[in-house]
């Protein structure tokens, strides 16, 4: 579905949230041609970053909704910290067929219907490789979201990566501590391998710009290849030789694989916590 046709001024996309995530969503719709003037931002105290952007691409901002411009679909993008302060203020945006998606971690859509009543709603998770369209989004939506209001919804969660549709709203907290939370546990690494470089005798600023390109640039060929991880794995792997020895650590008892399924599982259980 093409986003240069389904908003306009009489049926706007609103926005709520001019963060980094919103504002990542935001520049995809643009790129993928929503007509600046079709959508609605809102934000009491957006970053200067956001206020620059907007105003470059003809974005107007206000501090919250007014009464009389309904909104065809709503698209939440605050932190769950906040979100009960703001969905009640979002009243005034819901006509017959409005859809409303939150991205808020934690945010259920009973909560979400608890706040703004029987409509269509859509639960998301997006990661902030979305910033450089290359996110992958989760979503889940209630049995008001039609068939064309998914692929609606699904057009706008498309401009900035991949979107994977689960049927089981509970899934949506593994979602959080694979893709959601993930991105962390990538830069962590590219971190660890910097650091470890420099304790291998390589000044910092080398091992820095090698631990980056190594991560970069094998996400990339993850990304392009249609072969699996563990075949790529294998791939850089010579029988006995240096990735072979480094891999028997970080392969072994108590290496990667067990630290990783703890560390989702951890943030898993914080995202089953936040939903109350």
């Amino acid at each position: 579905m093409s986003l240069a046709t389904a908003f306009s001024a009489s049926s706007p996309l609103a926005l709520v949230g001019a963060g980094k995530m919103g504002g990542a969503l935001l520049a995809g719709w643009l790129d993928n041609g929503l007509d600046p003037q079709a959508v609605l931002v809102f934000d009491p105290a957006p970053p200067e970053e956001s206020l620059a952007f907007l105003k470059r691409a003809g974005v107007a901002i206000a501090a919250g909704p007014e009464a009389g411009r309904q909104a065809s679909i709503i698209v939440v993008a605050v932190k769950p910290q906040i979100i009960a302060k703001v969905l009640p203020t979002l009243r005034p945006l819901i006509g017959r067929g409005t859809i409303a998606v939150s991205i808020a971690a934690g945010t259920t859509l009973a909560t979400l219907e608890g706040w703004l009543g029987p409509i269509g709603l859509v639960r998301a998770m997006p990661n902030t490789p979305a910033q450089v369209g290359r996110g992958i989004t989760a979503a889940v939506a209630n049995r008001q979201v039609g068939v064309p209001g998914k692929a609606l919804v699904g057009s706008l969660l498309d401009a900035v990566g991949a979107t994977v549709w689960v049927e089981d709203e509970a899934l949506i907290d593994a979602v959080t501590a694979v893709s959601g939370s993930g991105p962390a546990y990538v830069f962590l690494l590219a971190e660890c391998l910097a650091a470890a470089g420099v304790e291998a005798g390589l000044p910092p600023d080398v091992a820095a710009q090698l631990a980056r390109a190594t991560v970069a640039g094998a996400g990339e060929l993850l990304h392009r290849s249609e072969l699996p991880a563990d075949q790529l794995r294998k791939n850089v792997t010579s029988p006995n030789g240096t990735t072979a020895a480094a891999l028997e650590v970080l392969m072994g008892e108590g290496g990667l694989r067990p630290l990783m399924v703890k560390a989702v599982a951890a943030a898993a259980k914080r995202s089953r916590e936040l939903s109350g």
